[in-house]
């Protein structure tokens, strides 16, 4: 005799069965889920927690769409102090590119400039918050570096993105460029002759990752050309490389490296430390490319009487829109795995590279 077992199926995680769970209303899960300000973040984290124990995904991330008539988002651009002051050419350009896309997505964009160092006073967390509040920002779009502790706190109010900067905190998205393009810039001094190619970087308080990150793309790119990859040529890179304190140290420490070792190629860590080290070693006698070859990145715009960088341009206004399409994104989709989002930049050729010459 066949005996026939029945199951139940369990039921689709939905908000209703969410909202049933935890007590709360619909409207309440569905707020929590899209990370409204307006919870607390007590009963977000309920909600997410639970959301995500049950396997509710919603709808997928890249099919996400707002509804025509749905009201206006609200986002805010928190754009603090750049590294260096070159860092902020690039701002215009990231600007225009969320402003086009918000339009997209009928969405609203409140810009506030605000020092990382006013959100350390108790005052001046009290008037970020309340800007936020007032203006009624559901997202935030972070541009240039501020303190993790910050981060945290506005994560834990509202879903946020961080723009060319990645950071510690597991909740926040990041759109950044492709900082393994340094393998471009390498291949190019390889196909002109290049065996010898050293790299630098500036020496930052905080907020140098991104460095480190094209300091792999380099180490890679020279592995896979089959050439010495020295720590002896690298500057300002982890405890093994040369140490350099400012800019006219390391145009001693390149100097001397290119003369001793017959480096022939420095891969500069950004365009604004390329132009200056330009400048530095032709008072030191060197000159680019006919003594030595040097490559930049970001693709900033050439300094009056320089020669034009071999560079990669780093497509600011396409950073923009992704930022703030992936903030709409991780609104409706709070629960979504955190991503990073990389954009990848274009080789430019420039003056500053030609084939080496034989011997110093």
């Amino acid at each position: 005799m066949a005996v026939c077992f029945l199951f139940r199926p369990m039921p689709a995680p939905s908000q209703h069965l969410i909202a049933r769970r935890l007590k709360l209303s619909r409207a309440t899960v569905s707020r929590a889920l899209a990370n409204h300000p307006a919870l607390s973040a007590e009963t977000r984290q309920r909600v997410q927690a639970l959301a995500a124990e049950l396997g509710y995904r919603g709808t997928p991330a890249r099919s996400v769409r707002r509804p025509a008539d749905a009201p206006p988002l609200k986002l805010g651009v928190l754009i603090g102090d750049p590294l260096v002051p070159a860092d902020r050419l690039a701002l215009p350009a990231i600007l225009d590119g969320i402003r086009a896309r918000v339009r997209l997505d009928r969405a609203e964009v409140d810009i506030l400039p605000f020092a990382p160092g006013e959100t350390t006073p108790l005052a001046g967390r009290r008037r970020l918050f309340g800007h936020i509040r007032a203006e009624g920002w559901r997202g935030a779009l972070l541009l240039y570096p501020f303190p993790e502790a910050t981060v945290s706190m506005l994560a834990d109010k509202l879903s946020v993105v961080s723009v060319l900067h990645e950071c510690a905190d597991e909740r926040i998205d990041t759109v950044d460029t492709d900082h393994g393009a340094v393998r471009a810039l390498v291949a190019r001094l390889v196909g002109l002759g290049h065996r010898r190619i050293g790299f630098v970087t500036w020496a930052y308080p905080a907020g140098g990752l991104w460095a480190s990150r094209r300091f792999a793309a380099w180490a890679e790119a020279l592995f896979a050309h089959g050439l010495p990859v020295n720590p002896a040529w690298v500057c300002n890179v982890g405890p093994a490389s040369v140490a350099c304190a400012d800019a006219t140290a390391l145009a001693d420490a390149a100097t001397a490296i290119t003369r001793r070792d017959r480096v022939t190629a420095w891969v500069c860590a950004a365009d604004h430390q390329a132009y200056q080290l330009v400048v530095d070693l032709a008072v030191r006698g060197l000159r680019t490319p006919r003594d030595v070859s040097i490559t930049g990145f970001d693709g900033q715009p050439v300094p009056e009487g320089s020669p034009a960088l071999t560079t990669v341009a780093v497509p600011n206004a396409d950073i923009g829109a992704s930022a703030a399409a992936r903030l709409v994104n991780r609104l409706l989709q709070p629960t979504s795995r955190r991503r990073t989002t990389l954009v990848a930049p274009r080789l430019v050729e420039g003056a500053t590279t030609a084939a080496p010459r034989a011997a110093h």
